[in-house]
């Protein structure tokens, strides 16, 4: 998984919200899209499900660059390798490396929006 790009402005994702467990356990049911017989509709709310996820997955990675610049920092006496963060977020050493140094980035302020 590449870095994410930081040149646009952050959306802000539509709500997205949880499923009762029942509708959830359907695998043919998501998010209620299946019982929208508009095709219009449904191109709407499909685009905003995929916004939203897009965003949370951004977000996402961020926090975890951030958890992983944390547990590189030299100082913590419970420091993890790169091969170590890696393994725990099912990662290759490489990109364990790139997102610690992303991490850092975002710790200082940088890339942010």
């Amino acid at each position: 998984m590449a870095e994410p790009e930081r040149t646009q402005r952050r959306l802000r994702p539509a709500p997205l919200l949880f499923e009762p467990t029942t509708a959830a356990a359907d695998p043919e049911h998501f998010f209620d899209l299946e019982s929208v017989e508009d095709p219009r509709e449904l191109l709407a709310r499909a685009t905003e499900l995929t916004l939203a996820f897009r965003a949370a997955t951004d977000r996402a990675i961020e926090f975890q660059a951030i958890a992983a610049a944390q547990l590189a920092e030299p100082h913590r006496f419970d420091r993890l390798s790169a091969g170590e963060i890696a393994e725990r977020a099912e990662w290759t050493e490489d990109y364990a490396k790139k997102m610690v140094e992303f991490g850092r980035g975002l710790l200082r302020g940088e890339l942010r929006d």
